[in-house]
């Protein structure tokens, strides 16, 4: 299995300040089969998204934060990693906003939803 998450740079320091924390994947369930099917769903939406968006300037999708009340601006890859990361490890990857993101270049969740909808409404009218 492929990790693209950063290296933590901590690893085997024995004064590591997180050490105190425990292990972030103890005392996790796995995904339920609901959650499971939920997130292979959202991959498969986001590869739509990005087939269609990517092309036409779009960087990525936004997502309201429910832990920190802000908006995070994340570009498809990182998107795609973090859903494949939930579905392999049962836990969200800890997030850090973006570096000076310009919000024109990324889109909703809903508005690709709408976007891909519209392309597929149009579709079935032309054929």
């Amino acid at each position: 299995m492929h990790d693209d998450a950063p290296l933590d740079p901590f690893a085997g320091d024995p004064e590591d300040p997180a050490a105190s924390l425990g292990d972030p994947g103890e005392d996790v369930a796995p995904l339920s089969v609901a959650e499971r099917e939920d997130v292979l769903a959202d991959l498969a939406d986001l590869e739509v998204f990005r087939a269609l968006l990517e092309p036409l300037g779009v960087r990525g999708l936004t997502v309201d934060c429910g832990d920190c009340g802000k908006i995070h601006y994340i570009d498809w890859d990182l998107l795609h990693g973090n859903l494949r990361h939930l579905l392999d490890e049962g836990l969200p990857r800890v997030h850090e906003p973006a570096l000076a993101p310009d919000p024109v270049d990324y889109v909703s969740w809903e508005y690709a939803r709408g976007y891909v909808d519209g392309v597929i409404d149009s579709e079935e009218g032309n054929s």
